[in-house]
């Protein structure tokens, strides 16, 4: 019965498929915020997912004794009243009397009369515990993460909401006929056939929750799924693992890239200053040439073996030459390498 009505109040209520209904009243005070519940899928056939209550909370399973500082606000929400006409041979009729267990005889539906008050709203403060936990880490050895963790179908989830009554209330069923008046019983003596059945529960009961998944990774720390699209769980190692060489992959890409761009910024370089050589007449570029300069020499006949070329042979091409000059020094090398044309004139027009 009570978990029928809860399921009645989240659907009218709505709040876009977030809010759960407490399935069970004797487990209704394990459902409030920053509470640990289990979400698990049941199978194919079923699209729902179940929700299991634990007697934890979030600080529970995470390492370190300090206390979680998000604070939770909480409000008025509504006034619920409902009373409602439910078929027997619907699944929700069904459901109800084989949880109630009243007498159906001759009665073709049951009426649900459902009075909860004034409820209030109890939520977390999602901002403050979002920055905390940037700090936290999960503790692996908690039983709750070893058995959560070994299943692939279970998720870890906090209760960031919770809907409780304010007040005593009371939930009541009656089998009968559709269209006739329906009636409400809490007396035993005036129910003699056992066609009405009614309970009272006590105020600040939770009747609803909704929750944020965990997304707990290798490492210990740990993420709030706050939309629809995220999703929860524990990082697997294979998922590490390809996510590692994707990240990898993007930095070589990405290296590669910029030494390509450097490469080819350097070749145009060269290619405007050997055009620039070629263009100009010979007595103007050919400085090797005139009285009192450096001279080209070969660097065999001193021992020296061959080597890049300092203007044309650091790029992409390693290219090589035994031709150099004793006059010029670069990084306290008392020689430099360069080819006879044009690399030679060029280096010295430069140098000039």
């Amino acid at each position: 019965m009570f978990a029928a009505a809860t399921k009645s109040f989240v659907k009218q209520v709505g709040d876009g498929g977030r809010l759960v209904p407490v399935p069970s009243l004797s487990e209704a005070d394990k459902y409030q915020p920053l509470s640990l519940v289990v979400k698990k899928k049941r199978c194919f056939l079923f699209p729902r997912y179940k929700f299991t209550s634990t007697p934890f909370t979030l600080k529970d399973i995470l390492l370190g004794d300090r206390e979680i500082s998000a604070g939770i606000s909480s409000y008025q929400l509504l006034n619920y009243e409902d009373k409602s006409d439910v078929s027997l041979y619907g699944r929700r009729g069904n459901h109800i009397v084989n949880d109630v267990g009243i007498n159906v005889t001759g009665s073709d539906s049951v009426a649900v009369k459902a009075s909860f008050g004034v409820v209030t709203k109890h939520e977390v403060e999602v901002s403050t515990l979002l920055k905390e936990i940037t700090t936290r880490k999960i503790n692996f050895d908690h039983s709750l993460i070893r058995q959560t963790r070994s299943s692939r179908k279970a998720v870890l989830c906090v209760v960031m909401e919770s809907i409780r009554t304010t007040r005593q209330c009371s939930l009541s069923v009656h089998a009968g006929i559709r269209g006739e008046a329906m009636r409400f019983h809490f007396m035993d003596e005036q129910n003699p056939k056992g066609r009405d059945k009614a309970i009272v529960f006590p105020a600040h009961t939770t009747i609803a929750f909704s929750v944020f998944e965990l997304f707990i990774y290798l490492d210990g720390a740990f993420d709030l799924c706050v939309t629809s699209v995220s999703k929860g769980g524990f990082e697997r190692e294979e998922t590490a693992t390809f996510a590692l060489l994707y990240r990898l992959r993007n930095i070589l890409f990405e290296r590669n890239r910029r030494v390509m761009d450097a490469i080819s910024r350097s070749q145009l370089y060269l290619d405007d200053l050997f055009s620039d050589y070629y263009d100009k007449p010979l007595s103007m570029t050919d400085i090797s040439l005139k009285e009192g300069t450096h001279i080209r020499v070969n660097l065999l006949n001193h021992n020296i073996p061959k080597g890049p070329c300092i203007l044309c042979g650091m790029g992409n091409f390693k290219r090589e030459t035994v031709y150099g000059c004793f006059q010029c020094s670069v990084d306290g090398q008392k020689y430099v390498r360069l080819h006879a044309v044009p690399c030679f004139d060029v280096w010295h027009k430069r140098m000039k």
